[in-house]
């Protein structure tokens, strides 16, 4: 497939040009912001069992990667401040290691069944605090650290995203196993995946066996 490039033509090069093709926006889209947690936001943040967190590095490579536990596992430490364990994973330790280079993130919390979300924006610091990890333990295992988190904005984010995308209708599920398996996605970009199904299946279930394991 030939490279895609934009052309110059119709490329947005400045912000007077791009609000140029928007009616401004209304004024509760402003006046909806905040620097603190509202009693509606700490409540939303207590329903809430996943989140997204966007981070860059010092160069600005971005990333952003999932969080999630059971529902308010994000810690509220005070009207400004929030802290998320940080679980088990691949260590490659993208996210981590991009708030040592520039603490600034973004935090997008989704609440099953909700079309609403709520958007969060603010600088991180990583934390091994014995304290507050010990409240964030589950099944008798602490994380070895938390990524807090002290708001500069956060507001209320409308539900067009998720009606558009239907994304909690059940009519609009997908069925997974027209996909190849993740393990054999992962095999099939890197050293090739086995022929025989059983084989296959030996890889899939090992990885549920992982999960298991390596939850917390």
């Amino acid at each position: 497939m030939q490279a895609f490039s934009p052309d110059p033509l119709f490329t947005i090069k400045n912000e007077d040009g791009l609000r140029s093709l928007f009616e401004p926006t209304h004024d509760l889209a402003i006046i909806k912001c905040r620097e603190t947690l509202s009693d509606h936001a700490k409540a939303f943040i207590g329903r809430s069992p996943f989140l997204c967190i966007g981070t860059q590095n010092a160069d600005g490579r971005t990333d952003v990667s999932p969080r999630g536990d059971p529902a308010g596992f994000v810690q509220v430490l005070d009207d400004s401040t929030l802290a998320i364990p940080d679980r088990p994973g691949n260590n490659r330790l993208d996210t981590l290691a991009n708030v040592l280079g520039n603490p600034n993130v973004g935090l997008l919390f989704i609440i099953p069944g909700f079309e609403d979300t709520l958007r969060v924006n603010g600088r991180a610091t990583l934390t091994m605090q014995p304290e507050l990890l010990d409240r964030m333990a589950v099944n008798g295992r602490c994380p070895k650290l938390a990524i807090v988190v002290h708001i500069d904005e956060i507001f209320f984010h409308c539900a067009k995203a998720f009606r558009r995308s239907h994304l909690w209708n059940p009519e609009h599920f997908q069925d997974r196993r027209q996909m190849p398996s993740l393990v054999q996605i992962i095999l099939d970009e890197t050293t090739g995946a086995p022929e025989g199904e059983a084989e296959k299946r030996k890889l899939d279930d090992d990885l549920e066996e992982a999960y298991k394991r390596s939850l917390y």
